[in-house]
């Protein structure tokens, strides 16, 4: 997903013009001609969780646009002032109203087609009783058997459980590195 094209300045308005800085930079940048000013364009961060309740874990179903209808991980766009954990608490509670208990990082997932970084931590649900806000339809839990494996709405969502259930196998979670192409 190519971001629509930065048009004018942030700082004065002149409109921009793209070239490589002479700063040394190599890449081409939003450059201002009239204030010098290099805008730079940067990933979107999403960040969520794996709640999870003995051995199932909690998904969200979606009453959002894209993938309206499918199963997913609660997990959103991380707002600016709060740290990628306090973002994926966030997320939990509004879509899933579920309370946890933040463990550590679980999963980044790159998807450079996109332009994000998914972050997703392990949460242990300290209720099995939610109250899904206006963009779930539905929280379950599922066990591994159980889940919806066709209806999964991401493939970062789908590599996150994968990923889980066979940590949890092991007996020990790491964190995982993914490039989504």
């Amino acid at each position: 997903m190519l971001r629509t094209p930065i048009k004018h300045c942030r700082n004065c308005g002149t409109a921009v013009v793209y070239r490589v800085p002479d700063d040394g930079d190599t890449r081409q940048r939003a450059v201002c001609p009239s204030c010098d000013t290099i805008h730079y364009e940067n990933p979107l961060n999403v960040v969520g969780t794996v709640p999870y309740w003995g051995e199932q874990v909690l998904l969200c179903k979606r009453n959002i646009e894209p993938r309206w209808g499918k199963w997913t991980l609660p997990a959103g766009f991380m707002e600016l002032g709060e740290t990628t954990a306090q973002g994926a608490a966030r997320e939990t509670d509004e879509e899933a109203g579920a309370q946890i208990e933040m463990e550590g990082l679980f999963s980044v997932l790159s998807v450079p087609r996109v332009n994000q970084v998914h972050m997703f931590y392990r949460a242990r649900l300290l209720s099995d009783r939610f109250d899904p806000g206006h963009e779930t339809l539905e929280a379950r839990l599922f066990s591994e058997q159980e889940i919806p494996w066709e209806e999964i709405a991401f493939k970062t969502v789908k590599e996150t459980l994968l990923c889980y259930f066979e940590d949890r196998r092991r007996g020990r979670y790491e964190v995982h590195n993914i490039d989504i192409a």
